[in-house]
């Protein structure tokens, strides 16, 4: 609800009376309250957005049923009991409101699962009609909506709304979501004139043709080059791998910094052309951002091009900055200009060069200095179908680009173009991690392993990736954890638990105290920020905790990885 009088009013009384309000709701049983509807409730769990979560009851009665659950509820003081409630269940907690929810959808995620409780009367009838749209934009296909809404006065200073039920389902309609289950009932509190109205609809399937687009660039689209593919790509990896450095999110668009995708461009075309010298294109025609700066990439690694990563020599810093201008230059001439819509010449992309002049200075490759080239949109559909389904689009971008390449020189071996095609982020790489941990071990206060909480002075210690590396190439300090060489060799490739990632809290939070006191402190809240979702640069360590438990989620639903218990 958008921040009007009546909406702080409200928040102010759910403050206020907060531990009032969580006793009441927890007098009735999450099956009272929604058995009618639940036989609607797929067999097969998924991702679940509860909106105005209140006191966690309906939120944790999902989670025990395998649910994995994102509350939302904006009332601080019950937030924070719904989180004590729920604390060691598979739910994240997220301060955001309707009709935008708009930290909901930078998250890029789509719902089996959207209940709506007690929540619709709060919102002024000219914001009903956005919040069902933008709800619907969060149900995956075949996904349930499950509204409640209450009727009838109140006594207490909550500003509550009417609400026409015959106009939401005409919305409801309009949206193309399918009618499930309606329904008028009383107050089961037993409250005087107060009843309740149910609706359930269904998203038959998904109507934003995102994937489709996608396919037909990949497969169909002419390509005079390698270009519309390698730009596919690098939307595709900045989509998935790092969420936080959207500037701006709008129903139509996203905006990211041309420079990140200058960055990943060259960090694509790096081995292609410098290390192996494979042709882009027909003929023998160079390629317009490859000049003698890209070339001199040569003696930097992979590691080195990476967002947040530091530039201390003068000469060094302007030639990758060079590197840089000339791929989003070429990225905005060519690919962004001849990709278009299916039957159109729209383009589908859009951008804008900011010119920079660049010099010999000291850099660092953050936020603010690849938005400094300029920014590029992706549509919104496009960029979180991306983000949801880059474990699939990105292997079939790898196999279309090699068969292009073999078609520019038949001599070229097929293992060989997937090998060059391999993303470089590159390889495992825990020797930061480890040289920070040996030089902690030098102090005699303990230091445990987060998952089993043994000391590891007393031990061979090893570097855990938290999201394992092999499903999540992510080697940022805030993924690389202590831990004994046998916890993480039962851990081996899997996900925490969110329990287990809940018990192991207070260890994880004192690693990070210590890279956060340390002279690493600015690269690791630069690719915290950059890496997980709602964290920003100032964000508090317990924030940043909650945005990897809402990427742990992220990854569990797009790419269904099994789970780790603990070590037993």
């Amino acid at each position: 609800m958008a921040n009007s009088q009546p909406f702080i009013t409200s928040m102010r009384f759910y403050d206020d009376h907060a531990h009032q309000l969580f006793d009441q709701y927890q007098s009735l049983g999450f099956e009272n309250v929604h058995g009618e509807w639940l036989h609607q409730l797929p067999e097969q769990v998924g991702l679940a957005l509860d909106v105005g979560a209140g006191s966690g009851r309906d939120a944790k009665a999902l989670a025990e049923r395998g649910w994995q659950v994102m509350a939302v509820e904006p009332a601080e003081k019950l937030r924070t009991l719904g989180q004590m409630y729920t604390h060691e269940r598979d739910v994240s907690w997220i301060d955001d409101t309707l009709p935008a929810l708009n930290c909901i959808r930078q998250l890029s995620q789509r719902f089996q699962l959207i209940l709506v409780s007690a929540v619709w009367m709060h919102l002024p009838p000219n914001e009903q009609q956005r919040a069902l749209r933008v709800l619907s934009s969060l149900l995956a296909p075949g996904g349930l909506m499950v509204i409640t809404c209450r009727e009838g006065p109140d006594s207490n200073e909550r500003q509550l709304h009417s609400v026409n039920m015959s106009i939401l389902d005409s919305w409801a309609r309009d949206l193309a979501l399918l009618p499930v289950q309606a329904s008028h009932s009383d107050d089961q509190l037993g409250r005087q004139g107060v009843a309740w109205h149910l609706r359930v609809f269904r998203l038959p399937d998904d109507g934003t043709g995102a994937l489709p687009s996608l396919r037909h660039i990949i497969v169909n689209d002419d390509k005079a080059s390698s270009y519309k593919l390698g730009l596919l790509r690098t939307l595709t990896r900045l989509a998935d791998s790092a969420p936080g450095i959207v500037i701006s999110r709008t129903e139509e668009w996203v905006t990211v910094p041309l420079g990140a995708v200058g960055l990943f461009w060259i960090k694509l075309y790096r081995p292609l052309l410098i290390e192996r010298d494979l042709r882009q294109s027909p003929g023998e025609k160079g390629y317009g951002f490859a000049k003698d700066d890209f070339y001199r990439l040569k003696q930097l690694s992979p590691h080195d091009l990476r967002i947040g990563s530091a530039f201390y020599d003068p000469q060094c810093a302007a030639t990758v900055m060079r590197a840089i201008r000339d791929a989003c230059q070429t990225v905005l001439k060519m690919p962004a200009h001849f990709t278009t819509w299916p039957g159109s010449q729209r383009p589908v992309f859009d951008g804008s060069y900011q010119g920079l002049r660049i010099r010999e200075q000291a850099v660092r490759l953050d936020s603010a200095t690849l938005a400094s080239f300029g920014t590029f949109r992706i549509p919104t559909s496009l960029w979180d179908s991306m983000s949801r389904y880059a474990c699939w689009i990105e292997p079939a971008i790898v196999h279309e680009w090699a068969h292009l390449m073999q078609r520019y020189d038949t001599t070229y071996d097929i293992g060989t173009l997937h090998l060059a095609l391999q993303w470089q982020e590159s390889r495992r790489d825990t020797q930061q991690a480890r040289q920070l941990v040996t030089q902690r071990l030098h102090e005699p206060a303990p230091l445990s392993c987060v998952w089993s909480q043994n000391e590891l002075h007393r031990q061979n210690y090893a570097i855990d990736h938290c999201f394992p590396w092999s499903r999540w190439n992510n080697n940022d300090l805030w993924n690389l954890l202590p831990a004994t060489a046998k916890a993480n060799q039962s851990k081996s490739d899997r996900l925490p638990a969110a329990q287990v990632m809940q018990k192991a809290k207070q260890d994880i939070m004192h690693w990070w105290q210590y890279l956060d006191a340390s002279t690493v402190c600015q690269q690791f809240r630069d690719e915290a920020a950059v890496a997980l979702p709602l964290a920003t640069p100032t964000s508090s360590l317990d924030g940043i905790f909650n945005s990897a438990l809402l990427q742990r989620q992220r990854l569990k639903a797009n790419q269904q990885l099994a789970e780790w218990m603990g070590v037993h």
